[in-house]
Protein backbone atom coordinates (compact mmCIF):
# COMPACT_ATOMS: atom_id res chain seq x y z
CA UNK A 1 0.00 0.00 0.00
CA UNK A 2 1.21 3.63 -0.54
CA UNK A 3 1.43 6.65 1.46
CA UNK A 4 -0.09 10.26 0.00
CA UNK A 5 -0.19 13.68 1.19
CA UNK A 6 -2.55 15.68 -0.35
CA UNK A 7 -2.56 19.40 0.30
CA UNK A 8 -6.08 21.34 0.76
CA UNK A 9 -7.15 17.29 2.53
CA UNK A 10 -10.22 18.52 3.74
CA UNK A 11 -11.24 20.39 0.47
CA UNK A 12 -13.85 19.26 -1.80
CA UNK A 13 -11.35 17.37 -3.94
CA UNK A 14 -9.24 16.49 -1.15
CA UNK A 15 -11.49 15.08 0.93
CA UNK A 16 -13.07 12.64 -1.81
CA UNK A 17 -9.80 11.76 -3.15
CA UNK A 18 -8.99 11.02 0.57
CA UNK A 19 -11.55 9.01 1.55
CA UNK A 20 -11.37 7.10 -1.87
CA UNK A 21 -7.59 5.98 -1.04
CA UNK A 22 -8.10 5.01 2.50
CA UNK A 23 -11.23 3.11 1.37
CA UNK A 24 -8.50 0.99 -0.53
CA UNK A 25 -5.95 1.10 2.65
CA UNK A 26 -3.69 3.98 1.28
CA UNK A 27 -2.16 6.17 3.60
CA UNK A 28 -3.63 9.89 3.00
CA UNK A 29 -1.74 13.00 5.36
CA UNK A 30 -4.16 15.69 4.66
CA UNK A 31 -2.06 18.61 4.93
CA UNK A 32 -4.99 21.78 5.49
CA UNK A 33 -4.95 24.65 7.06
CA UNK A 34 -8.74 25.11 7.43
CA UNK A 35 -9.17 27.99 5.76
CA UNK A 36 -11.72 27.55 3.33
CA UNK A 37 -15.38 27.72 4.31
CA UNK A 38 -16.24 23.70 4.75
CA UNK A 39 -13.04 22.22 5.29
CA UNK A 40 -13.95 21.83 8.91
CA UNK A 41 -17.17 19.99 7.90
CA UNK A 42 -15.37 17.41 5.57
CA UNK A 43 -12.39 17.00 8.26
CA UNK A 44 -14.88 16.08 10.54
CA UNK A 45 -16.64 13.59 8.60
CA UNK A 46 -13.19 12.19 7.20
CA UNK A 47 -12.48 11.55 11.00
CA UNK A 48 -15.93 10.05 11.85
CA UNK A 49 -14.88 7.11 9.50
CA UNK A 50 -12.40 5.76 12.03
CA UNK A 51 -9.79 4.96 9.00
CA UNK A 52 -6.30 4.42 11.13
CA UNK A 53 -4.79 5.24 7.48
CA UNK A 54 -6.30 8.71 7.87
CA UNK A 55 -3.26 11.33 9.39
CA UNK A 56 -4.62 15.16 9.31
CA UNK A 57 -2.01 17.92 9.48
CA UNK A 58 -2.29 21.08 10.08
CA UNK A 59 -0.36 23.32 7.43
CA UNK A 60 -0.15 26.14 5.59
CA UNK A 61 1.31 25.86 1.96
CA UNK A 62 2.22 29.67 2.60
CA UNK A 63 4.86 28.78 5.15
CA UNK A 64 8.16 27.01 3.65
CA UNK A 65 8.87 25.47 7.10
CA UNK A 66 5.21 23.51 7.09
CA UNK A 67 5.87 21.94 3.77
CA UNK A 68 9.52 20.92 4.42
CA UNK A 69 8.33 19.48 7.86
CA UNK A 70 5.53 17.56 6.42
CA UNK A 71 7.81 16.02 3.46
CA UNK A 72 10.37 15.36 6.13
CA UNK A 73 8.00 13.40 8.76
CA UNK A 74 6.72 10.96 6.45
CA UNK A 75 7.71 8.86 2.92
CA UNK A 76 5.39 9.57 0.52
CA UNK A 77 4.62 8.13 -2.81
CA UNK A 78 3.19 10.54 -4.45
CA UNK A 79 1.93 14.64 -3.56
CA UNK A 80 -1.33 15.80 -4.86
CA UNK A 81 -1.15 19.52 -4.36
CA UNK A 82 -5.04 20.88 -4.00
CA UNK A 83 -4.41 23.71 -1.36
CA UNK A 84 -5.16 27.27 -2.98
CA UNK A 85 -7.31 30.55 -3.64
CA UNK A 86 -10.11 29.09 -6.34
CA UNK A 87 -12.63 32.19 -6.62
CA UNK A 88 -11.61 34.50 -9.54
CA UNK A 89 -13.74 37.29 -7.38
CA UNK A 90 -11.53 36.94 -4.41
CA UNK A 91 -8.53 37.38 -6.50
CA UNK A 92 -9.75 40.76 -7.75
CA UNK A 93 -9.93 41.90 -4.33
CA UNK A 94 -7.38 40.49 -3.15
CA UNK A 95 -4.44 39.73 -5.50
CA UNK A 96 -1.52 39.58 -2.89
CA UNK A 97 -3.34 37.01 -0.79
CA UNK A 98 -4.36 34.65 -4.01
CA UNK A 99 -0.55 35.37 -5.31
CA UNK A 100 0.79 34.13 -2.34
CA UNK A 101 -1.63 31.07 -1.70
CA UNK A 102 -1.47 29.93 -5.51
CA UNK A 103 1.77 30.63 -6.51
CA UNK A 104 4.27 31.00 -3.79
CA UNK A 105 2.33 28.05 -2.00
CA UNK A 106 3.25 26.09 -5.10
CA UNK A 107 6.34 27.20 -5.34
CA UNK A 108 6.81 26.34 -1.57
CA UNK A 109 5.37 22.80 -2.67
CA UNK A 110 7.78 22.10 -5.07
CA UNK A 111 10.82 23.41 -3.31
CA UNK A 112 10.13 20.82 -0.25
CA UNK A 113 9.83 17.89 -2.63
CA UNK A 114 12.88 18.63 -4.25
CA UNK A 115 14.86 19.83 -1.13
CA UNK A 116 14.08 16.15 -0.18
CA UNK A 117 15.87 14.23 -2.65
CA UNK A 118 13.07 11.96 -3.95
CA UNK A 119 11.47 11.86 -7.04
CA UNK A 120 8.05 11.92 -5.51
CA UNK A 121 5.53 12.23 -8.14
CA UNK A 122 3.76 15.82 -7.94
CA UNK A 123 0.15 16.28 -9.31
CA UNK A 124 -1.49 19.56 -9.74
CA UNK A 125 -4.90 21.26 -10.11
CA UNK A 126 -4.49 23.95 -12.42
CA UNK A 127 -7.27 25.72 -14.40
CA UNK A 128 -8.70 26.56 -17.93
CA UNK A 129 -8.39 30.10 -16.61
CA UNK A 130 -4.73 29.67 -17.76
CA UNK A 131 -6.43 29.86 -21.40
CA UNK A 132 -7.75 33.84 -20.69
CA UNK A 133 -11.33 34.79 -22.63
CA UNK A 134 -9.76 32.89 -25.55
CA UNK A 135 -11.14 35.90 -27.98
CA UNK A 136 -9.30 34.50 -30.64
CA UNK A 137 -12.11 31.71 -30.84
CA UNK A 138 -14.95 32.42 -32.66
CA UNK A 139 -18.00 31.88 -30.30
CA UNK A 140 -21.69 31.64 -31.68
CA UNK A 141 -25.09 31.16 -30.32
CA UNK A 142 -26.56 27.40 -30.57
CA UNK A 143 -30.01 26.37 -29.45
CA UNK A 144 -29.44 28.89 -26.52
CA UNK A 145 -26.51 28.65 -25.50
CA UNK A 146 -23.07 30.02 -26.45
CA UNK A 147 -20.72 27.69 -28.17
CA UNK A 148 -17.51 27.11 -30.22
CA UNK A 149 -17.76 28.04 -33.99
CA UNK A 150 -14.77 25.44 -34.79
CA UNK A 151 -13.44 23.14 -31.96
CA UNK A 152 -16.12 20.52 -31.94
CA UNK A 153 -13.89 18.66 -29.22
CA UNK A 154 -13.45 21.46 -26.93
CA UNK A 155 -10.30 23.30 -26.52
CA UNK A 156 -7.14 21.09 -26.61
CA UNK A 157 -4.06 21.45 -24.10
CA UNK A 158 -2.45 23.19 -27.58
CA UNK A 159 -4.72 26.58 -26.56
CA UNK A 160 -2.21 29.29 -26.18
CA UNK A 161 -1.69 30.64 -22.59
CA UNK A 162 -3.51 34.01 -22.21
CA UNK A 163 -3.47 34.60 -17.95
CA UNK A 164 -6.75 36.44 -17.19
CA UNK A 165 -7.43 37.82 -13.55
CA UNK A 166 -5.14 37.77 -10.90
CA UNK A 167 -6.33 34.55 -9.88
CA UNK A 168 -5.58 33.52 -14.03
CA UNK A 169 -1.78 34.74 -13.48
CA UNK A 170 -1.42 32.84 -10.07
CA UNK A 171 -2.59 29.53 -10.94
CA UNK A 172 -0.94 29.97 -14.26
CA UNK A 173 2.48 30.33 -12.47
CA UNK A 174 1.59 27.64 -10.48
CA UNK A 175 0.90 25.33 -13.68
CA UNK A 176 4.41 26.88 -15.58
CA UNK A 177 6.45 25.95 -12.43
CA UNK A 178 5.04 22.35 -11.36
CA UNK A 179 5.93 21.73 -15.20
CA UNK A 180 9.13 23.28 -15.70
CA UNK A 181 10.12 21.33 -12.30
CA UNK A 182 9.47 18.16 -14.00
CA UNK A 183 11.74 19.00 -16.91
CA UNK A 184 14.76 21.28 -14.66
CA UNK A 185 15.26 18.41 -11.20
CA UNK A 186 13.34 15.38 -13.19
CA UNK A 187 10.17 15.28 -10.75
CA UNK A 188 7.14 13.26 -12.51
CA UNK A 189 4.81 16.27 -12.17
CA UNK A 190 1.26 15.75 -14.23
CA UNK A 191 -0.33 19.18 -14.21
CA UNK A 192 -4.45 19.02 -14.72
CA UNK A 193 -6.34 21.77 -16.05
CA UNK A 194 -9.43 21.50 -14.89
CA UNK A 195 -13.31 23.09 -16.22
CA UNK A 196 -15.54 22.62 -13.37
CA UNK A 197 -16.04 19.46 -11.09
CA UNK A 198 -18.63 19.44 -8.97
CA UNK A 199 -20.43 16.69 -6.05
CA UNK A 200 -20.46 15.92 -2.57
CA UNK A 201 -18.41 17.71 -0.11
CA UNK A 202 -18.56 21.09 -1.93
CA UNK A 203 -19.82 24.06 -0.47
CA UNK A 204 -20.50 25.89 -3.26
CA UNK A 205 -20.81 29.88 -3.15
CA UNK A 206 -21.32 32.56 -5.93
CA UNK A 207 -17.81 32.91 -6.24
CA UNK A 208 -16.69 29.27 -6.78
CA UNK A 209 -18.18 25.90 -7.09
CA UNK A 210 -21.58 27.20 -9.09
CA UNK A 211 -23.23 24.00 -9.78
CA UNK A 212 -23.08 22.79 -5.99
CA UNK A 213 -24.23 26.44 -5.52
CA UNK A 214 -27.00 26.40 -7.77
CA UNK A 215 -28.10 23.21 -6.04
CA UNK A 216 -28.00 24.15 -2.55
CA UNK A 217 -29.30 27.36 -3.23
CA UNK A 218 -31.99 25.97 -4.84
CA UNK A 219 -32.59 23.48 -2.24
CA UNK A 220 -33.26 26.07 0.49
CA UNK A 221 -35.43 27.68 -1.73
CA UNK A 222 -33.54 30.94 -2.37
CA UNK A 223 -32.91 32.86 -5.07
CA UNK A 224 -30.33 32.20 -7.76
CA UNK A 225 -27.97 35.00 -9.37
CA UNK A 226 -26.77 34.79 -12.87
CA UNK A 227 -24.08 37.35 -14.00
CA UNK A 228 -24.15 37.38 -17.66
CA UNK A 229 -26.98 36.05 -19.63
CA UNK A 230 -27.34 32.44 -18.30
CA UNK A 231 -26.35 31.20 -21.92
CA UNK A 232 -22.44 30.77 -20.98
CA UNK A 233 -21.19 27.25 -20.99
CA UNK A 234 -18.89 24.66 -19.14
CA UNK A 235 -18.10 21.10 -19.29
CA UNK A 236 -19.26 19.74 -15.74
CA UNK A 237 -17.30 16.34 -14.37
CA UNK A 238 -18.87 14.38 -11.72
CA UNK A 239 -16.25 14.12 -8.25
CA UNK A 240 -16.48 10.60 -8.75
CA UNK A 241 -14.69 10.92 -12.38
CA UNK A 242 -12.37 12.94 -11.25
CA UNK A 243 -10.81 10.87 -8.31
CA UNK A 244 -10.40 8.06 -11.05
CA UNK A 245 -8.63 10.37 -13.04
CA UNK A 246 -6.39 11.26 -10.33
CA UNK A 247 -5.67 7.21 -9.15
CA UNK A 248 -5.23 6.37 -13.15
CA UNK A 249 -2.91 8.73 -13.42
CA UNK A 250 -0.36 8.05 -10.45
CA UNK A 251 -0.95 4.49 -11.71
CA UNK A 252 0.20 5.00 -15.08
CA UNK A 253 3.22 7.99 -13.99
CA UNK A 254 5.20 6.93 -16.23
CA UNK A 255 2.84 7.53 -18.98
CA UNK A 256 2.18 11.01 -17.68
CA UNK A 257 4.41 12.20 -16.30
CA UNK A 258 5.59 15.96 -17.43
CA UNK A 259 2.64 16.57 -19.32
CA UNK A 260 -0.48 18.12 -18.93
CA UNK A 261 -4.25 17.40 -19.80
CA UNK A 262 -7.21 18.94 -19.82
CA UNK A 263 -9.69 17.74 -17.17
CA UNK A 264 -12.95 18.13 -17.34
CA UNK A 265 -16.74 16.35 -18.77
CA UNK A 266 -15.98 16.93 -22.37
CA UNK A 267 -18.29 18.05 -25.10
CA UNK A 268 -20.76 15.34 -24.01
CA UNK A 269 -21.25 17.43 -20.83
CA UNK A 270 -21.44 20.75 -21.95
CA UNK A 271 -24.59 22.39 -19.76
CA UNK A 272 -25.59 26.05 -19.67
CA UNK A 273 -26.63 27.87 -16.71
CA UNK A 274 -30.14 28.14 -17.91
CA UNK A 275 -30.00 24.66 -18.57
CA UNK A 276 -29.27 23.67 -15.09
CA UNK A 277 -31.39 25.42 -13.53
CA UNK A 278 -34.08 23.81 -15.24
CA UNK A 279 -33.09 20.26 -14.56
CA UNK A 280 -32.81 21.18 -10.68
CA UNK A 281 -36.35 22.84 -10.86
CA UNK A 282 -37.57 19.43 -12.18
CA UNK A 283 -35.51 18.02 -9.32
CA UNK A 284 -37.15 19.73 -6.78
CA UNK A 285 -40.34 20.46 -8.48
CA UNK A 286 -40.91 24.16 -8.22
CA UNK A 287 -39.50 27.14 -10.25
CA UNK A 288 -36.67 29.50 -9.11
CA UNK A 289 -36.25 32.72 -8.72
CA UNK A 290 -33.53 33.42 -11.09
CA UNK A 291 -32.09 37.62 -10.97
CA UNK A 292 -29.47 38.81 -13.56
CA UNK A 293 -26.70 40.85 -12.92
CA UNK A 294 -23.19 42.25 -15.27
CA UNK A 295 -21.07 39.69 -16.47
CA UNK A 296 -17.70 39.72 -14.19
CA UNK A 297 -14.43 40.09 -15.01
CA UNK A 298 -12.29 37.29 -16.74
CA UNK A 299 -15.78 35.20 -17.31
CA UNK A 300 -15.48 32.61 -20.50
CA UNK A 301 -18.68 32.80 -22.62
CA UNK A 302 -17.38 29.51 -23.70
CA UNK A 303 -15.40 27.06 -22.12
CA UNK A 304 -15.33 23.26 -22.85
CA UNK A 305 -12.33 20.86 -22.30
CA UNK A 306 -11.32 18.59 -25.26
CA UNK A 307 -10.00 15.41 -22.89
CA UNK A 308 -9.41 13.21 -26.04
CA UNK A 309 -5.30 13.37 -24.74
CA UNK A 310 -6.44 12.11 -21.17
CA UNK A 311 -7.79 8.80 -22.79
CA UNK A 312 -5.26 8.52 -25.21
CA UNK A 313 -2.05 9.01 -22.59
CA UNK A 314 -3.86 6.90 -19.54
CA UNK A 315 -7.29 5.65 -20.78
CA UNK A 316 -9.54 8.07 -18.41
CA UNK A 317 -13.30 9.25 -19.60
CA UNK A 318 -15.81 10.24 -17.61
CA UNK A 319 -18.45 7.51 -16.49
CA UNK A 320 -21.27 10.16 -15.31
CA UNK A 321 -22.83 11.95 -17.42
CA UNK A 322 -24.26 15.21 -16.51
CA UNK A 323 -27.67 14.33 -15.18
CA UNK A 324 -26.81 11.71 -13.54
CA UNK A 325 -23.90 13.93 -11.53
CA UNK A 326 -26.47 16.86 -11.17
CA UNK A 327 -29.56 13.81 -9.65
CA UNK A 328 -26.80 12.32 -7.09
CA UNK A 329 -25.45 15.97 -6.17
CA UNK A 330 -29.14 16.99 -5.10
CA UNK A 331 -29.35 13.78 -3.20
CA UNK A 332 -26.45 14.09 -1.21
CA UNK A 333 -27.31 17.53 -0.16
CA UNK A 334 -31.39 16.89 0.52
CA UNK A 335 -30.00 14.08 2.94
CA UNK A 336 -27.65 16.01 4.33
CA UNK A 337 -29.31 19.91 4.50
CA UNK A 338 -28.11 20.17 8.00
CA UNK A 339 -24.45 20.56 6.75
CA UNK A 340 -25.61 23.68 4.91
CA UNK A 341 -27.06 25.83 7.97
CA UNK A 342 -23.49 25.18 10.19
CA UNK A 343 -20.71 27.29 10.36
CA UNK A 344 -17.12 26.05 9.72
Amino acid sequence: MSTFLITGGCGFVGSNLTNSLISDGHTVVAFDNLHRSGAERNLKWLQSLNNEHFIYVNGDVTKPEDCINVLKKYSFDAVYHFAGQVAVTTSVDNPREDFNINAFGTFNMLEAVRLSGKKIPFFITSTNKVYGEMTHINVVEHNGCWDYENLPYGAGEDQPLDFHSPYGCSKGTADQYVRDYGRIYDIPTVVFRMSCQFGPRQFGNEDQGWVAHFVIAASKGNDINIYGDGKQVRDILYIEDLVRAFRMAYTSIDKTKGQIFNIGGGRNNVISLLELIEIIEKLTGRKINVKYGDWRPGDQKVYISDIRKAERVFGWKPQNDKLQGVTKLFYWVKENHQLFNERS
